[in-house]
């Protein structure tokens, strides 16, 4: 496996704080680049559950740092805390990192703190996990789509509201990520309510669940069949847009190629 990376940082005084994005969870789909980054460190530190996602070798004797759910800031402290020691140190998410996980949290800490030129920051993009899922659903995303996450412990759910409105009105493929949770069970059913407003009764959905890990599950069915309950925080919709068909078990977004 080629040991490389954005920066070379061998000769480099300064500590290695790299920042991962480790695909959808399959070995056989994390980048040689994370691999190497992996291998680097000396200190990993990581959601518990995305941790486990990593193949053994690469956590053989390192330094292993995990938090639970709703502990981005504390892992990303850790991991400013643990690289400026002078372990060279890897945080990881899972997909990839620059989409909804760590690397905009690092940034802004490392701002914050008045850190960034103390370290040497790498930024490792991983498989994300929209990728992963439209691959497994077919090619749904070949022409302009719009990326929304349900999740309001962030952003207002009144703000989501409006884009989800204005994305399908505009007839982007929509991807939904987090699309229903025990705090916020209705949130899924309200928001293809709203794309409905702006789609045809036959339009495709598709959701995916534990893309590429255990347990894998996809289905597609329409938007006006399409069941909310199936969905969980493990679960990414992709809603087609007004061209987007089923063609036997795959959703297609055609790209408007002439087959003639």
């Amino acid at each position: 496996m080629p040991d490389t990376l954005p920066m070379d940082y061998k000769d480099s005084d300064q500590p290695s704080l790299y920042v991962v994005g480790i695909g959808p969870g399959s070995s056989d789909l994390l980048p040689s680049m994370a691999i190497a980054a992996l291998n680097r460190s000396k200190t990993i530190v990581g959601y518990s559950r995305y941790i486990e996602l990593l193949p053994p070798n690469l956590t053989r004797g390192k330094n292993i740092l995990s938090l639970g759910m709703r502990k981005e800031k504390d892992r990303c402290c850790l991991a400013i805390e643990s690289a400026l020691n002078g372990s060279p140190t890897s945080i990881i998410s899972s997909g990839d990192a620059g989409i909804y996980a760590m690397a905009g949290l690092i940034i802004e800490l490392l701002e914050q703190k008045d850190l960034i030129s103390k370290l040497n920051l790498a930024i490792i993009p991983g498989i994300p996990a929209l990728c992963a899922a439209a691959a497994l659903l077919g090619a749904p995303l070949m022409h302009d789509f719009a990326v929304i996450s349900l999740s309001d412990l962030l952003t207002p759910w009144s703000k989501i509201k409006d884009r989800l409105a204005k994305a399908a009105q505009a007839d982007f493929v929509l991807v939904i990520y987090n699309p229903k949770s025990k705090g916020r069970p209705d949130y899924l059913k309200e928001a293809l309510k709203i794309i409905s407003q702006f789609r045809e009764p036959s339009c495709p959905v598709g959701i995916v669940r534990n893309a590429y890990r255990s347990n894998q599950w996809r289905k597609i069915a329409t938007i006006n069949d399409f069941d909310p309950n199936l969905a969980d925080m493990l679960s990414l919709i992709i809603v087609g847009n007004s061209e987007t068909r089923q063609v036997s078990q795959y959703m297609l977004t055609p790209r408007g190629y002439r087959l003639d």
